[in-house]
């Protein structure tokens, strides 16, 4: 049998979701090896994005069966409000299954996905955003110029080439420090790099004014929730390798796969950048409520009086 009134029967209103949803997904086993800076490349990401995102938004995190120590970092993350979604998976259920939960639970209508290593810049978010909203039928927009598959922009090339409003550039467009500066973090040599920036091109696009690059990548990606629908849930049998199912499906599906004219994020890969530190979770910026000795006897308080009226 039922004891009083559920309190919550006297809240009027409820808070609504932001239009877009930023979501990381993170994953530090520990911490030593090559996880030896994975959490605080994990921190710097957060706190990167906290800082350079232009437009109102909520942060989900879904870890991935992380230790201790990042789940601590990301709990108080969230108690202090600079979270508004955290999940904490027991065991690490691949990318797909993270991106499964990932794109069918987040709240918003734009998704801005990142791994947990990406280094985003001060406007990224809007400059996606404009190109999500210029061009038609956009399925994923990168917030930097790279060289991608081509095999996998054959749907975004023909809009281009068979649109008349379409500007269409081709040739070494990107400078080779931009592309070095990403090449890098895939633990290429200077020859290989060298070797793929000469061997290879960029194209760019030019339509309402507004320019865009033909690719993009799964690491960092804006784009519509309906969009992803479409293609849940994904099936991976392994933890990462496959990921480029989506590229391959967005591709088929006719979407087109876009960059910002200017680099806008940044791969950390394993290891912070450097001169660049994380910074310890500011304690400072909790509320106050929050503090366990302000916590504890408000929540005492509550409990008391509840018991008090629901016994009559």
């Amino acid at each position: 049998m039922r004891v009083g009134q559920n309190p919550a029967k006297n809240i009027a209103t409820v808070s609504k979701p932001k239009r877009i949803t930023v979501a990381v997904l993170s994953y530090v086993p520990f911490i030593s090896g090559y996880y030896s800076e994975a959490l605080d490349v994990l921190k710097l990401c957060l706190e990167n994005i906290w800082q350079n995102t232009d437009l109102p938004y909520d942060l989900l995190v879904f870890d991935n069966g992380s230790c201790a120590e990042t789940r601590e970092y990301l709990i108080d993350s969230h108690t202090s409000g600079k979270i508004q979604y955290l999940t904490l998976s027991d065991k690490n259920i691949g990318k797909g299954g993270a991106w499964n939960f990932i794109f069918a639970g987040s709240p918003g209508e734009i998704i801005a996905y990142c791994d947990s290593d990406a280094l985003l810049s001060p406007g990224w978010l809007c400059a996606c955003v404009k190109i999500l909203e210029t061009y038609p039928n956009v399925g994923m927009v990168t917030a930097r110029p790279m060289r991608t598959h081509m095999d996998l922009l054959t749907s975004t090339m023909k809009w281009g080439n068979n649109n008349p409003q379409v500007k269409v550039e081709k040739g070494k467009l990107i400078s080779f420090d931009e592309f070095r500066e990403f090449a890098d973090t895939m633990g290429y040599s200077d020859t290989k790099v060298k070797q793929l920036y000469d061997t290879s091109q960029d194209v760019r696009f030019t339509y309402k004014e507004l320019i865009a690059y033909a690719g993009a990548n799964h690491f960092q990606f804006v784009t519509w929730k309906k969009t992803l629908n479409r293609f849940l849930p994904f099936h991976m049998d392994k933890p990462l390798g496959q990921v480029q199912i989506l590229d391959k499906q967005l591709n088929e599906a006719g979407n087109l796969r876009l960059m910002t004219e200017k680099p806008l994020v940044q791969n950390m890969s394993n290891r912070l950048p450097k001169g660049m530190k994380a910074k310890p979770l500011s304690k400072e910026r909790r509320g106050i409520k929050e503090f366990n000795f302000v916590k504890k006897p408000l929540l005492w308080l509550h409990d008391a009086i509840f018991r008090l009226y629901s016994d009559h």
